[in-house]
């Protein structure tokens, strides 16, 4: 392979993010989202995807608890670049965490949630909460310019849907049901 062609095979694999990065203005978020001076946002991605609930025992009754976000996450131009789900962090010993994994070079983050909003301000009804993640863990992808193992935090915001109903666990002949909630929201990302 000539020096053009791996060139040109770094530029395709290093694209999809490095594109995303001019001219990102992160939107407006609660004061306890916002992210530490100096950070700098590099991306946004818009997610389509579900929330994952499981009904567990809540004192006399039940209650919904979130088990993990499958969604994929798209730029701008609507080609998938990421994929959001839970997966073991291997740097916390496999801990649990909210990951990204990056569609075409593999890299990936685990991040923690540190910062909650449901603002009515910023938070539409019925919307899952805002959310400030600090990243935890990464691994490097195949490409040279990725980006995405740089990230520090990841902002949810614009949320919609993806609350589970109340309703349907709140006895304990409710424990054991799970469902799975449409919702979007955009990830902005730092470094």
């Amino acid at each position: 392979m000539s020096w053009k062609s791996t060139f040109v095979v770094a530029l395709a694999i290093g694209a999809p993010i490095a594109a995303m990065a001019a001219g990102i203005t992160p939107p407006a978020v609660p004061s306890n989202l916002a992210v530490p001076p100096g950070s700098k946002a590099f991306a946004i991605g818009h997610a389509v995807g579900t929330q994952s609930n499981v009904c567990l025992p809540d004192g006399a009754g039940a209650k919904w608890v979130l088990f993990g976000p499958q969604a994929t996450v798209f730029d701008e131009d609507g080609e998938q670049i990421m994929t959001h789900f839970l997966s073991p962090n291997p740097a916390e010993g496999n801990a649990a965490r909210a990951t990204w994994q990056h569609s075409s070079t593999t890299s990936a983050v685990w991040a923690l949630k540190e910062e909650e909003s449901d603002d009515p301000q910023f938070v539409a009804p019925g919307a899952i909460k805002w959310l400030r993640l600090r990243v935890v863990g990464s691994q490097e992808g195949t490409g040279s310019r990725d980006q995405l193992p740089k990230t520090t935090f990841i902002q949810r915001v614009n949320t919609s849907a993806g609350v589970a109903a109340a309703a349907e666990c709140a006895v304990p002949e409710d424990v054991g049901k799970t469902t799975l909630v449409p919702y979007t929201a955009d990830y902005v990302f730092y470094r």
